[in-house]
């Protein structure tokens, strides 16, 4: 029975590996379709967040399963974590799907004549990402505690480029509803970047038994009773 256990809790992380595979490639190909006015791959984003959506059911099913076994107290906290990663996953895919939405759009009109650091937000939240699933997979707090900060760093850049479209608009009226179409881009690589920082949160959860949401101890572990 233990050896069932143990065999699905691998599963469980193997298609948890599978989903995040995809959301990262989902979010690049959206930040390239918009940067490199691609309507084509704008397209595809959407056949990627169909798979990560069917990932999602897989692994709460999976999960689902996995807590009628009752598991251990670690082994209780992996499959809860599990669960919640791929809800941020799932999320983050619908935040590449709008982006991708947005530059299919904006393919069909003129080009803003702005310089927009997009590409550095895209990556930089992409590597905040990236960064908390390896702290899952390697089950390393310490990086992951690393991670959180960095999300003021994305919240300042969306700020910059907000102000920045919303002055071009004032300047060049004819261009709002283009401008709109970034700062609608912009805000999702905001919101995907926090998504990254609730996946780092929950790996210091799994990791130490904390919870550190709301209480802002983020960078030093947790103190032993």
């Amino acid at each position: 029975m233990e050896n069932h256990f143990e065999i699905g809790i691998e599963n469980l992380r193997q298609k948890l590996l599978v989903m995040a595979s995809h959301t990262e490639k989902a979010v690049n190909d959206a930040v390239q379709a918009l940067t490199q006015r691609d309507h084509d791959l704008a397209l595809r984003v959407k056949e990627e967040d169909d798979v990560i959506d069917k990932c999602e059911v897989e692994i709460d099913d999976l999960a689902i399963l996995l807590l009628t076994k009752a598991p251990l107290a670690t082994n209780l906290r992996l499959v809860t974590v599990a669960m919640k990663i791929s809800q941020d996953l799932e999320r983050i895919g619908d935040e590449a799907s709008k982006i991708a939405k947005r530059a299919r759009d904006l393919t069909q009109e003129p080009p803003v004549k702005l310089t927009l650091d997009l590409t550095r937000m895209a990556r930089l939240a992409l590597e905040m990402l990236k960064t908390a699933l390896d702290a899952f997979v390697n089950r390393d707090p310490a990086a992951a505690r690393l991670i959180i900060p960095r999300d003021k760093e994305v919240d300042a850049m969306n700020k910059q480029i907000h102000n920045a479209l919303v002055q071009h608009m004032v300047d060049n009226p004819d261009t709002i509803s283009r401008c709109l179409h970034w700062i609608v881009a912009a805000k999702s690589l905001e919101r995907i970047a926090d998504h990254a920082t609730n996946i780092a949160e929950d790996v210091v959860y799994l990791c130490e038994a904390q919870d550190i949401r709301h209480t802002g101890i983020k960078n030093s572990a947790a103190s032993n009773p």
